[in-house]
């Protein structure tokens, strides 16, 4: 039936997914595609990218020249339909840096915070697969066994052989793009589709940063280019933030769900917010009690297995919000762990002036909205040998060239008018560079969540508390991605823009606005190390899984999603198996 509204369920399921995003599309997808049947419950609006993707507007041709706003921070055409920073009836509680109060989480900014965490929540159907960057890096060897490394953080209770397998389904089903690099600890695939083309101002970065002993390598993104699973390659048209109507990149709307409807096996509820998993009086799983936006009323569904795949924090507020005589403090949270261990990627940015850009001749830039070539840059060999003062390491992307103009032209005169400014706005377009790094967080115990004990949301369900604070290591890093940037611009000939923070809290983006949260619902090979075991099944039902962000034991450079989508496969062939065994349901 696909898309239905509450009162037109099935009087019980093979398995309810909450959440449509990288986690809830993926688990969707495998479990529907083996013929069970699955109800899907998304707590924002149905999005179709195929319909609703502006193509081929220019930013003059949006409110303030497509300029981010408080409600579209990434600018008008954003595929962000509904959700962000601020989600209305939704509020969640952090602290205020100016007096350290419990404030309601706002807008905030990455760089100059007013809070101490940022929670991103995409309310559209989807979710952040319609508008993410499409980085996908496979984790390492090392990744997996960080502590046995260097003795900081945990340990996976898997191996990258573990997931390997699993890596290359994926990269066959969503296409990502690169070149075999052989970069320690940076898997190569065997799928890589051709990687495009460095454009110019990508072959100085790489001169500079090779000198550097940095190395620039293809990029690795998750959009086509050559034709897959009936799917056009990119066509460089559109921003890949705005969506894709052409099925180019990779989304949760455009790969995962259309195939899971065309089987028959999955219904759809949008507008459907969980609020818990319940259980029988055994302690067993019976289905999900969620509030429809549309009428308002509490509904429930029956199902054998639940799978929440909601994103990590609010996987873990269903979790915590999961409370009856068996489970008194929610499922998972006899061991602990529930809602310890928040980590988000570190960041960092700084831009530069090249004066060997300037006055650049009109010439083909064409190519994806994604740098086409990065820095994956961690020497592991002064790493151990303490020589960095930080014991994780983080990767470089860049941004430049003739780009869409915004609202504005960077000109460094600040005295020209008239005809004046406009030759100069000529000569210094393209010019400009953008660095930016994400890096590895380790967790610590001074992050974290929990149901605030006061405040609730408009549907009386209990939103979270942030506690989080960056270690020592990221600071350092963070200074670190500084000084990195301003050398590979003053290689090139150029000049830095602003101040090469020294000081590694002011360099450091605020927690949460990477969007790379995780950690929450930590992996374990015991229970009582963590909420879920190795194959994201929970310790304390059986019959709950998690297989979003939330299971991660360790924060690698490398962006989350497509680990996710790994994950997510391999959590629900397990899953299978054991229903298959009579295990489970």
């Amino acid at each position: 039936m696909a898309f239905i509204p509450a009162s037109k369920t099935a009087p019980k399921y093979d398995a309810t997914v909450v959440g449509s995003g990288a986690a809830g599309g993926m688990s969707a997808y495998v479990l529907a595609k083996a013929g069970m049947k699955v109800l899907m419950l998304e707590a924002g609006r149905n999005y179709d990218p195929i319909m609703e993707t502006p193509m081929f507007q220019s930013n003059a041709d949006a409110p303030l020249r497509n300029t981010g706003t408080t409600d579209k921070p990434n600018g008008f055409f954003d595929a962000t339909v509904n959700g962000g920073w601020v989600v209305k009836d939704e509020p969640y509680v952090v602290k205020s840096l100016a007096d350290g109060s419990w404030v309601e989480g706002s807008n905030g900014n990455r760089m100059k915070p007013t809070q101490n965490f940022m929670w991103w929540r995409a309310r559209m159907l989807g979710g952040r697969t319609n508008h993410w960057g499409r980085v996908s890096l496979r984790m390492g060897p090392y990744d997996f066994k960080p502590k046995s490394r260097d003795g900081l953080g945990f340990d996976w209770p898997i191996n990258y052989e573990d997931i390997a397998p699993y890596y290359d389904k994926v990269d066959q089903l969503i296409g990502v793009f690169g070149e075999k690099s052989g970069i320690e600890n940076a898997p190569d695939s065997d799928f890589f589709q051709p990687a495009p083309r460095p454009r110019a101002y990508e072959m100085l970065v790489k001169k500079s940063a090779t000198k550097l002993g940095i190395p620039v390598i293809p990029s690795r993104h998750a959009i086509l280019t050559k034709p897959l699973n009936n799917r056009a390659p990119c066509f460089y048209a559109t921003p890949c933030g705005r969506g894709c109507a052409i099925k180019a990149n990779f989304q949760s709307t455009t790969v995962l769900i259309p195939p899971s409807i065309e089987t028959g096996n999955l219904d759809i509820i949008t507008d459907a917010l969980a609020r818990e998993v319940t259980v029988d009086k055994s302690g067993k799983a019976t289905g999900v009690h969620f509030i429809d936006r549309t009428t308002g009323k509490e509904e429930h569904v029956k199902a054998r297995v639940v799978i929440l795949a909601a994103s990590a924090l609010e996987s873990t507020r269903i979790l915590m919000n999961s409370k009856s005589a068996h489970f008194p403090n929610g499922i998972g949270a006899g061991s602990g762990h529930l809602g310890r261990w928040l980590t988000d990627s570190t960041g960092g940015a700084l831009s530069g002036q090249i004066p060997a850009l300037e006055n650049c001749p009109p010439h083909n830039e064409d190519g994806t909205s994604a740098f086409h070539t990065y820095a994956p840059w961690w020497p592991y060999a002064d790493q151990l040998a303490g020589k960095l003062g930080f014991a994780r390491g983080y990767y470089i992307g860049w941004g430049g060239g003739r780009t869409m103009p915004g609202a504005s032209v960077q000109i460094p005169s600040k005295t020209s008018f008239g005809r004046a400014m406009k030759d100069e706005a000529r000569r210094y377009y393209g010019s400009f560079i953008g660095f930016s790094a994400r890096g590895e967080m380790i967790p610590n115990e001074k992050s974290f969540c929990e149901l605030d004990p006061q405040k609730k949301d408009r549907w009386g369900i209990p939103v979270l508390r942030f506690h989080f604070a960056w270690g020592d290591h990221e600071l350092k890093q963070a200074a670190h991605m500084q000084q990195t940037f301003a050398q590979i611009i003053e290689g090139m000939g150029g000049k830095v823009i602003g101040k090469v923070e020294t000081d590694g809290a002011k360099a450091i983006t605020t927690g949460g606005s990477v969007n790379h949260e995780i950690g929450t619902t930590r992996m374990s090979a015991t229970a009582k190390d963590g909420v879920v075991n190795s194959q994201c099944q929970t310790w304390e039902c059986p019959n709950v899984f998690v297989t979003d962000g939330g299971p991660f034991v360790s924060n690698p450079y490398k962006n989350p999603t497509l680990t996710i989508l790994a994950l997510a496969w391999r959590a629900c062939d397990y899953l299978m198996d054991e229903m298959k065994k009579g295990n489970i349901g």
